[in-house]
């Protein structure tokens, strides 16, 4: 007996074009299907996005339909488990509200308020539209205002985000990064050199530090901690920084719940405390030629009396800051006792070298944060946890193809224009962004306010895949106002999201974990991967490949009004590696391109340094290549910075600083007045205190606002399936299909306000409503809210009501304002960066 299509198509019945959305009563019912007895399926491999771990899955197809998910059991990185996550994949994929077919924009006026009045199209108008566009702008000779806006992505990306408005002639290539945790990698660079997200031995352990991450439920790695943690718990000590009891903190020896944004106050007396105490690393660190401890309270040393073996400055740093911030200074800032501290930092160190100090994106995207992640990541160096056995190692990344060059297909059009500004203002006095140099990392959230002030050139068309900055950036309001003056806009979306709202033209994008060619890669466990994506399912709804099939279409349509450049890239650069053949459609290309990529891999070159794959059809089965094992120490002096050393003081901040200030004609200290900093001098080239920026009157707005993520958010993308609302107390402090601000007991009495109560949300930059939650797993004197909800679009159940465009909850973006760690160029939006009042709704 099979199971028929019009049967499945029942239980997730479409209404209409566009966004389809169905009466409550259909939506909320889950695509479930009964199999019938005796149906075998088949376990089809695959990879989750649904945060940034990007896990190896499996899919279990039953006559084509994804019936359930696990993990890839042939993947070292995550025990072959997936977490919650990738289970609400089932439903994201099978939303009856996701758009169908390609659909144009009738009404010319734009705004949140505005009707957009889509009307289906055939993708051949849409292509031939975009197309037309883009010529247009290279007939005027002003390619560079074309962008790719870049939201989540595969590592198919470039074909896309790159290859395209570089070929067309514009700069404009902007990723999503800096919304997501540029200033946690800043903290990695302009010590260790290592622009990246960090691995972590937790199989090795004997104690772990956290900076606001909880790995049990999100940022990073969570199948691979949650698979572990008990392993963690029996041999090493967890201590846990965070205002709010996290899965994590819940699952510690320690919750220190810290008054937010003073990380950077309790990494120093922790630091103070090791190195008076005699415990840093001789091995690392260095020693005393003497052989006494001269780290004494207020005291200045002289450097030649330390002879420093794989670490720089460490008496620079003590001399300029670390010598009176002691655990009863810190108290103060912090808000953790001093004794306390003593003994997180004693037990720290005698664990060291197996310890990690885990820093996060909630210690460091903070308009100061650069500073105290900077000292929370250093921890690691002073107890030679870095690059060593249970410590915090860097990752090994799987030996792929490069993305071709595309220089020899550019016009000198594109040549000349492909090397002005980009449009996010990098580099610029107030925007460092210094990824490795200055103004290389991207400023994502200021894109909106470039649009909005024709900086550095006006903006006429972007187009943008797998993001939602209307709804995922602080201070949100200026993108719609951003997107309502751009003049022409393609969004490339599953859901019709709030950034759908302003589009010209949208198109149908296929599910990444189930119906597109792709591949990524990341590492856990001391272990590189690379996974792929497969189109293992056939689309029930006229959708196309984002980062290949629709860029190919594009090219196509490219050629044939005059412009070959870009298919020319397309058919020379990415033939299939095993027939040689030159792809001719989008779908030969996704495949061609996804085999060009990966062909180290399953061609038997790779085994010397992972598994050993001889064949597309073995690699396409097992869905996964696996690195060795992370070889411990061998960084040690060889470390990209410009000592070659660990540098407590960075030589290599201090180089990229003074280009900076020397591009713009003025002095580091200058600069660092312009990126809100106040400690200057040579206190600009370590990690030392800074006090929290925070917007708002404290008389005005008595409470700091913090956020947090939840372990079912999909990156803001999930918020449209039932299961999603059905689970949410998962999260501890969190109600089912409720969204909640969390209260400690004794702030809610203060103010009046009691468990249940609808309240609204005020910032100075906005507010947003939802109802008020008393828990005392909150420090007081905190508001704390989950981000994910408050959705005005994106679908019948994300949102209160999507024809009126009322939101479900609130979106924390209303009431963050836009600001920004401005050396890496990374969002603001943790360490209690607003304060809110909060009033009763009558």
């Amino acid at each position: 007996m099979k199971l028929k299509r019009r049967d499945f198509m029942k239980v997730i019945s479409v209404a209409g074009v566009g966004a389809g959305l169905l009466p409550k009563d259909y939506l909320f019912s889950s695509p479930t299907l009964s199999v019938p007895n005796g149906m075998k399926g088949k376990w089809m491999s695959t990879v989750c996005q649904g945060c940034t771990t990007w896990c190896p899955a499996q899919a279990y197809v039953i006559n084509g339909r994804v019936i359930k998910v696990r993990g890839n059991p042939h993947s070292k990185a995550n025990h072959g488990k997936v977490c919650p996550k990738a289970h609400l994949a089932i439903q994201q994929m099978y939303d009856p509200d996701r758009i169908k077919v390609p659909l144009k924009r009738t009404n010319p006026k734009k705004g949140r308020n505005e009707d957009p009045k889509f009307i289906p199209i055939s993708w051949d108008e849409a292509i031939n539209t975009i197309a037309d566009k883009m010529l247009e702008l290279r007939k005027r000779e002003v390619p560079e205002r074309f962008a790719v806006l870049r939201g989540r992505y595969s590592y198919m990306r470039d074909v896309l985000y790159g290859a395209v408005p570089k070929i067309l002639g514009s700069p404009n290539g902007i990723s999503h990064s800096a919304i997501c945790a540029e200033a946690e990698k800043f903290a990695s660079f302009y010590t260790e050199g290592y622009w990246d997200y960090n691995d972590y031995d937790l199989e090795h352990t004997k104690y772990v530090l956290s900076w606001g991450a909880d790995p049990l439920s999100s940022n990073r790695m969570i199948p691979h901690a949650i698979s572990i943690w008990g392993k963690v718990r029996d041999q090493a000590k967890i201590a846990v920084v965070d205002p709010r009891l996290s899965s994590t903190a819940a699952k510690a020896d320690h919750w220190l719940p810290i008054v937010p944004g003073q990380d950077g106050a309790l990494a120093l007396a922790i630091a103070y405390t090791i190195l008076t105490e005699g415990l840093w690393s001789k091995e690392f660190v260095g020693v005393f030629k003497d052989g006494k401890n001269l780290f004494v309270k207020d005291r200045e040393i002289d450097e030649t009396q330390f002879e420093e073996k794989h670490t720089h400055g460490v008496i620079k740093w003590w001399n300029l800051d670390l010598k009176n911030k002691t655990p009863e200074w810190a108290e103060k800032k912090c808000g953790i006792s001093a004794d306390l501290i003593k003994k997180i930092a004693i037990d720290f160190a005698l664990a060291a070298p197996r310890a990690i100090s885990w820093v996060s994106p909630g210690a460091s995207m903070q308009v100061r944060g650069g500073y105290g992640a900077m000292a929370a990541h250093a921890l690691n160096g002073l107890v030679g946890s870095i690059d060593n056995k249970g410590g915090v190692v860097q990752k090994k990344s799987p030996p792929v193809n490069k993305t071709p060059k595309y220089s020899k297909y550019q016009d000198e059009l594109a040549k000349k224009h492909s090397k002005l500004k980009k449009i996010d203002q990098r580099g610029s006095k107030a925007f460092p962004a210094m990824k490795k140099k200055p103004g290389k990392g991207v400023v994502t959230n200021n894109v909106a306010d470039a649009i909005l002030e024709s900086k550095p050139y006006p903006l006429e068309m972007a187009i943008g895949y797998w993001n939602n900055f209307a709804y995922s950036c602080s201070g949100a309001e200026r993108w719609e106002r951003a997107l309502t003056k751009l003049p022409f806009f393609v969004h490339i979306t599953t859901n019709a999201a709030e950034m759908t709202q302003f589009a010209d033209i949208v198109l149908p994008a296929a599910f990444h974990m189930f119906e597109k060619w792709s591949f990524v890669k990341q590492k856990q466990n001391l272990h590189g991967y690379a996974g792929i994506t497969q189109k293992i399912v056939e689309p029930f709804w006229d959708v196309k490949m984002d980062e290949t099939e629709i860029p190919y279409m594009i090219a196509k349509k490219l050629a044939d009004k005059g412009f070959s450049n870009l298919l020319d890239y397309y058919k020379n650069e990415f033939k299939d590696p095993e027939t040689n053949k030159v792809p001719e459609t989008e779908k030969e290309f996704a495949l061609s391109a996804l085999k060009f990529y990966t062909h180290p891999l399953w061609n038997g070159s790779a085994a010397s340094k992972g598994d050993k794959i001889t064949s597309w059809k073995e690699f396409q089965k097992l869905g996964v290549w696996n690195t060795k094992r992370y070889t411990y120490k061998t960084k040690w002096d060889h470390f990209k910075t410009e000592t070659k050393k660990f540098e407590f003081y960075s030589e290599t901040l201090k180089k990229n600083l003074n280009l900076h200030a020397e591009k713009h004609s003025t002095t580091v200290d200058d600069i660092l007045k312009t990126c809100k900093y106040t400690s200057f001098g040579e206190l600009a080239f370590i990690p030392h205190y800074e006090e929290p920026y925070r917007w708002g009157d404290e008389k005005e707005f008595p409470l700091i606002f913090s956020e947090h993520r939840s372990r079912l958010n999909r990156e803001g993308r999930s918020q449209n399936t039932s299961w999603y609302y059905a689970h949410k107390n998962c999260d501890p402090g969190d109600e089912n299909w409720d969204d909640v601000i969390k209260l400690h007991p004794k702030t809610a009495k203060v103010h009046n306000l009691k468990n249940g109560d609808k309240v609204r949300v005020t910032s100075p930059t906005g507010s947003l409503e939802c109802t008020l939650k008393e828990w005392e797993g909150i420090r007081p004197g905190v508001a704390i809210k989950c981000f994910g909800q408050g959705h005005w679009a994106y679908g019948s159940l994300a949102s209160a009501n999507y024809k009126k465009k009322i939101p479900r909850g609130g979106s924390n973006n209303h009431i963050l304002p836009a600001d920004y760690e401005r050396l890496s160029g990374s969002t603001a939006r943790h360490g209690g960066v607003t304060r809110v009042k909060i009033e009763k709704i009558v």
